[in-house]
């Protein structure tokens, strides 16, 4: 019986070893699918839109950026170290970003600008009173009215040239002798602004003028003072608010003091073009440079002319430097204080050149991104001439350098930009 039990007891004991090594085997071959399993499982995230879920790496199509494992773990091969991470992000960025090169070449430079026709005012010609008086007909109808020399403009009642045409009669009925006093008395009448038709009128029919008209000397278009101060004479901007039917300053009885300006007579033939200049391509500006102008309102229309004038000052407000192009419109088809485009041909630059979107103007100073190794470096350079969309660099970058295309990508806006000179901007 006991013989018989322990037979029992080692066969008991053999199945149970059996049975362990037998699932102790099944175990190991089905561990690696259940790994297999896990690794399939692994997906990758944007840290910007963790909305992105992707069973493989590669870029987010939001907004660039690598994708990164769920698990927040390190992407294989990415080859940031803990240290690039830890670096202040005011002077470094990790990103995923386009990069470009500098281009040494020789570029033509087009400098281009834009800016508004005005009266040329050389052509300027005043009408002012010799005389104080009032208006007693008034021929001039309305603003911009178009006059030609010698054409009537106004009659004026004046007590002192009726005085003075008076005296001249006076002296010649009762001291007609006298030559000196007669001249005197016709010299008189001239400088008060009488011509010698009217004197010699005057002294064959022996009555003075009670009205005296005023011619005038000049061809163009008339402005009265309301409308030059309002509307491109003076102070002509594409702002300027002109309003073409508003009445005449001047009327039919109103009365003039002597020197004061009644009418300024201007030659539409002759105009400019003001063109603004930016400051950064001020330095390749020459006189004579050849401009190509166009105007919205006229597609089929383009102007050449060149840069005749550099103001050698600039306006309140506006720190562009402006420029004048003197323009003929003998076929009347321009108008004032409408807008134009300018293309100023500069001539050939050399140097290193970038797309201005890898550029950043920070006000005092201009930075780049320079790649370093897994990451970008800001690096103040010193840009010159704008040409289209590129950027001359002076002093900074080196040919053999790879920057960020798009500078303000990698600017965060709540924060600061930390350059080599410890100088900090928001």
């Amino acid at each position: 019986m006991k013989e018989k039990m322990r037979n029992i007891s080692l066969i008991t004991v053999g199945v149970s070893f059996f049975l362990i090594i037998f699932l102790g085997s099944c175990t190991q071959q089905k561990r690696p699918s259940g790994v297999e399993s896990v690794k399939n499982e692994t997906k990758y995230t944007c840290p910007m839109h963790p909305q992105i879920l992707e069973d493989h790496p590669g870029a987010c199509p939001i907004c660039g950026m690598a994708l990164v494992k769920k698990s927040g773990q390190s992407s294989e091969g990415a080859g940031i170290s803990l240290n690039t991470v830890l670096e202040p992000v005011g002077s470094s960025v990790i990103a995923s970003i386009g990069i470009i090169q500098p281009e040494q070449k020789q570029s033509l430079v087009e400098i281009q600008g834009e800016g508004y026709l005005d009266f040329d005012t050389r052509t300027f010609n005043n009408i002012a009173a010799r005389f104080s008086g009032r208006i007693e007909k008034l021929y001039i109808k309305y603003a911009f009215q178009e006059i030609h020399k010698g054409e009537r403009i106004f009659d004026i009642y004046s007590p002192e040239m009726l005085t003075a045409q008076q005296d001249l009669l006076y002296v010649v009925r009762n001291s007609s002798g006298e030559t000196g006093l007669i001249n005197a008395a016709k010299q008189k009448l001239l400088l008060l602004g009488m011509t010698s038709s009217q004197m010699n009128q005057v002294l064959k029919t022996g009555k003075t003028f009670y009205s005296l008209p005023v011619f005038s000397l000049y061809n163009g278009h008339v402005h009265d003072m309301l409308h030059s101060q309002m509307g491109g004479v003076i102070n002509s901007k594409p702002e300027s608010s002109v309003v073409n039917n508003t009445p005449l300053a001047i009327r039919e009885g109103m009365y003039v003091e002597k020197g004061q300006n009644i009418f300024n007579v201007v030659d539409p033939h002759h105009l400019w073009a003001i063109i603004k200049v930016d400051p950064s391509s001020v330095s390749s500006l020459k006189l004579n440079q050849k401009v190509e102008i166009t105007l919205p309102d006229l597609p089929d229309k383009k102007l050449v002319g060149k840069v005749n004038f550099i103001e050698p000052i600039l306006q309140d407000g506006d720190k562009r430097t402006s420029i004048r192009v003197y323009i003929d419109n003998m076929e009347h088809d321009l108008k004032v204080n409408s807008i134009v485009h300018a293309a100023i041909q500069a001539g050939r630059t050399s140097g290193l050149w970038v797309p201005k979107s890898a550029v950043l103007d920070l006000g005092r100073s201009k930075i780049v991104w320079l790649k370093k190794g897994s990451r970008f470096k800001v690096q103040q350079v010193s840009a010159g001439i704008q040409n289209g969309d590129l950027v001359n660099i002076i002093e900074g970058v080196a040919k053999t350098d790879s920057l960020a295309l798009d500078a303000h990508y990698l600017m965060d806006s709540e924060g600061f930009i930390k350059i080599e000179n410890n100088e900090k901007y928001n």
